[in-house]
């Protein structure tokens, strides 16, 4: 990595936005600025999730964290559409997708060669994960690559599940997912292939759209794999829930930690 790799407007990526026409210091401002979800949802996560942290699975808010630093560094790369920013954004999007892969893929998915031993799987994933993250500073455009390799079997995974499990909230929660991560898509293919379109209209803010899409449909994501670890692990100790409002499915979900015996008889 070179120093000129720290310098505005390195990176080969530039996104429909006008540059540089609310602040001189801010190449995107909307979608530097719309990044703030990444910031202002995690801790409110790591608050409904911790219990879940705490008789569970403490790397839940190893997750949350990593969301974090995916806002701060797509704000960075969008500020100042440097190379290094660039490689950071998509660097930290791949390690949200493999830790949650890692630590909350139901047992059955593992590969055969793992033996059923997350041990074993994590060994695998993480050594899978350090070499994408080298191979990136070689070859950036291997990071598209990779996170399109951990984004099908993530959705294959997710759909699979949803067909196993009987709470109905949770299947509603994985197609509301699942159809804001295609909402996502289409605002993020838009901004890239039919920027003149947008630009026309003078809407050229898509990729901001993108942000606040991809940060709901991940964190629901996320919730629904920390459901399918408890439901196998534990079944029975974990509840999905919303919050502030329960009833209607209105607000943040979680999963709620409803039975601290089912956890100590499956020790």
């Amino acid at each position: 990595m070179r120093w000129e790799h720290l310098e505005y407007n390195s990176s080969p990526v530039d996104w429909c936005e006008n540059n540089y026409v609310v602040s001189s210091n801010i190449a995107e401002f909307v979608n530097t600025i719309s990044n703030i979800f990444f910031l202002l949802g995690p801790p409110i996560l790591i608050y409904l999730f911790k219990d879940y942290g705490k008789f569970i699975h403490p790397v839940i808010h190893v997750i949350w964290v990593l969301l974090i630093v995916v806002g701060l560094s797509s704000a960075y790369f969008h500020a100042t559409l440097s190379l290094i920013g660039q490689l950071l954004d998509e660097i930290s999007i791949l390690w949200v997708f493999m830790v949650t892969l890692t630590f909350f893929c139901p047992r059955r998915y593992f590969p055969s060669i793992c033996n059923n031993s997350r041990k074993k799987f994590s060994t695998a994933m993480g050594t899978l994960s350090c070499l994408c993250t080298i191979l990136s500073f070689w070859k950036p455009a291997i990071n598209n690559v990779a996170l399109f390799a951990l984004v099908v079997p993530a959705l294959y995974l997710m759909s699979q599940e949803l067909k196993r499990v009987k709470d109905k909230r949770v299947y509603r929660l994985g197609i509301r997912s699942i159809s804001i991560l295609f909402l996502a898509i289409l605002c993020w293919v838009n901004d890239r292939l039919f920027c003149a379109t947008w630009s026309a209209i003078n809407f050229p803010y898509l990729h901001g759209f993108w942000h606040i899409f991809i940060f709901i449909a991940a964190y629901c994501s996320c919730v629904l794999f920390a459901y399918f670890f408890v439901s196998d692990e534990y079944p029975g100790a974990g509840k999905l829930k919303y919050w502030p409002n329960n009833e209607f499915e209105f607000g943040v979900p979680y999963i709620s930690v409803c039975s601290y015996k089912k956890i100590r008889d499956n020790i």
